[in-house]
């Protein structure tokens, strides 16, 4: 196999693994399952796809993600080359397939943990980025403070 092609089965049985450890493979895994079931059953593809993606799951929780990711990224290489060999258009197809689920691949689980603090807030209290059309029904005083703590009276000294 050239290498260019090989290259384009190497990236996408990376891409493949990297997306069934993601959020994103739900939204992917139907395409997948169509690209390689071309040749054959599209169902006997998604089942085989789900049990790759299940072991790799299993593996995540034992602390052994990495070397089962390795293992089953060569299972799949080894499938794309057999696509590959035997329907030459394929290529085009994974090509595109692949610059379509980069953005996919990319993602990434980020965990975020604010904490707001410098006094008593008496309203909602927002964090975060691109907010729209936000619309906050509070009056902004103690009134609404059903925690019990104490406002600021009329003059703004605590109470």
């Amino acid at each position: 196999m050239e290498a260019e092609l090989a290259a384009l089965v190497s990236s996408g049985a990376t891409t493949l693994v990297g997306l069934m450890a993601s959020d994103a493979w739900t939204q992917v895994r139907d395409r997948v399952a169509a690209f390689f079931g071309r040749a054959g059953s599209t169902d006997v593809a998604a089942e085989e796809l789900r049990l790759s993606q299940e072991d790799l799951l299993a593996a995540r929780t034992e602390g052994d993600e990495e070397a089962v990711a390795e293992d089953i990224a060569a299972v799949w290489r080894a499938r794309l080359r057999r696509v590959l060999r035997t329907d030459p258009t394929a290529a085009d197809e994974l090509r595109r397939l692949l610059d379509e689920l980069a953005p996919a691949a990319g993602a990434q689980t980020v965990v975020v943990h604010n904490s707001v603090s410098g006094g008593v807030q008496y309203g909602p209290v927002v964090q975060g980025q691109n907010f729209t059309d936000l619309t906050f029904n509070s009056s902004g005083t103690s009134s609404g403070n059903s925690s019990g703590a104490a406002g600021p009276d009329a003059a703004g000294d605590p109470t």
